[in-house]
Formats: C-alpha cells, sequence, structure tokens
C-alpha cells in the first residue's frame, strides 16, 4: 500500500526540525571556541537530549509506517534511507558536543592564528549537512554527488590544521593542552564531514538503487 502524501510530508518536516536543531549544535559548538563562551558551550551539550529524542520518534515513525503500509520498492526506499539519515544526524550532533566539551576543557585562549582555518572548515561541514539532507527531502542525486566532493577538501582542511598543530606543539610546550584539544576539535569536524557524506551516498542509493559508500572516486 502506498504511503499517503501527509504521512510523508509529516516525515519530511520532523527530519528536517532534527536538522535544524543539529546544524544549530554545530553552529553554536564553533561559536563557542571562536568566543571561548562557556555557558555556549554548556548550551549545546544541554541541548543534545532533543535531537536524540527525534532520532528515536522518526525511528518508530518509520516503523509504524512500514508495519502498517507494507510499502515497496521506491516508499520502502524513502523509509529505511529516513532511519539511517537520522542515525548520521544524531551522531554529527554527538560531534557538535564533543567540540562543545573540549571547549569547556581548554585552560587557556588558543592563539588566533590557531584558529584560523576552524570557521571555513565549519562552513564547510555544515553546508555538507545542509545539502545532504536536502538531497534526500528532494531526492536530488546531483546535490548528494556534490556534498560527497566537498568531503576531500574539508580532509585537506583538517590534515592541515592538525600539522600546524603540531608544528605549534614542538614550539612551545605551554600550548601542548590547548593545542591538543583544539586538534580533537578539528577531527571533530572532519567526521561531521564523514556523515553528511554518509548521508549523500545513502541518497543516491535512495534515488538509483546504486550502492556508492567506500567508491567516492566513482561518483
Amino acid at each position: 500500500m502506498p504511503l499517503k502524501e501527509n504521512e510523508l510530508e509529516k516525515l519530511r518536516e520532523d527530519i528536517l526540525k532534527m536538522a535544524s536543531l543539529v546544524e544549530a549544535a554545530i553552529d553554536g559548538a564553533i561559536k563557542s571556541l571562536m568566543n571561548m563562551d562557556m555557558p555556549l558551550a554548556q548550551m549545546v551539550a544541554r541541548n543534545d537530549h532533543f535531537v536524540n529524542t527525534m532520532d528515536v520518534q522518526i525511528d518508530e515513525a518509520c516503523i509504524v509506517l512500514i508495519a502498517l503500509r507494507q510499502p515497496v520498492a521506491k516508499d520502502l526506499r524513502f523509509l529505511t534511507t529516513a532511519m539511517k539519515i537520522t542515525t548520521d544526524l544524531e551522531r554529527i550532533a554527538d560531534n557538535a558536543v564533543n567540540i562543545a566539551n573540549r571547549v569547556m576543557e581548554l585552560p587557556m585562549r588558543v592563539p588566533e592564528f590557531a584558529l584560523a582555518s576552524i570557521p571555513r572548515m565549519k562552513e564547510i561541514a555544515m553546508g555538507m549537512t545542509t545539502d545532504a539532507v536536502a538531497s534526500f527531502l528532494s531526492g536530488d542525486k546531483k546535490l548528494a554527488m556534490d556534498v560527497i566532493t566537498r568531503d576531500q577538501l574539508l580532509d585537506e582542511l583538517n590534515e592541515k590544521l592538525l600539522n600546524e598543530l603540531i608544528e605549534l606543539m614542538t614550539k612551545d610546550a605551554a600550548l601542548v593542552v590547548p593545542a591538543s584539544k583544539l586538534s580533537s576539535i578539528s577531527r571533530y569536524i572532519e567526521r561531521i564531514g564523514d556523515h553528511a557524506t554518509n548521508i549523500a551516498e545513502m541518497v543516491i542509493y535512495m534515488v538509483e538503487g546504486q550502492m556508492v559508500k567506500h567508491m567516492k572516486g566513482s561518483v
């Protein structure tokens, strides 16, 4: 039995709402770092339960629709993809919380030059997340493929920053702890991109039935 349009619309709205919460978590976590805003970092960590709740609710809604409607083909792929996507969104939010936690552990303000590439990394990771979800909601394979291609740039920026931080730590022992925290933050941003890439890969499978996971060079 095909899914009703109002059922699909409710699911899309919930996923979009969850994505908005996740994007707010990323934005808040990075702002807390750039401004050394501890109350904001605490709020990001405290609000994580809203994302977790939506993850569970969307999964349960998909399971109910599968049981009641017994969808096949396109509708079934949409529902199963939705369940996987919310898992990645929840993990993106976890990485935002990890960033906020590292900010709260910083013993001192990180030098401005060490933070220079963070806003650009955040911009790419947030853009990938936003576009990955948009590609799912619209079934836009081209947009999903574009998300996948952006992951390489994020990887390169992460590697560059990590190398710079290693050099910084070797030159100034007083910066070892803050630089190591910033190294973790850089990796968390890179992982956000990985999860956005996962979403994009699942969108391509949903649209075409073509699995592209671990085959980034082919898309």
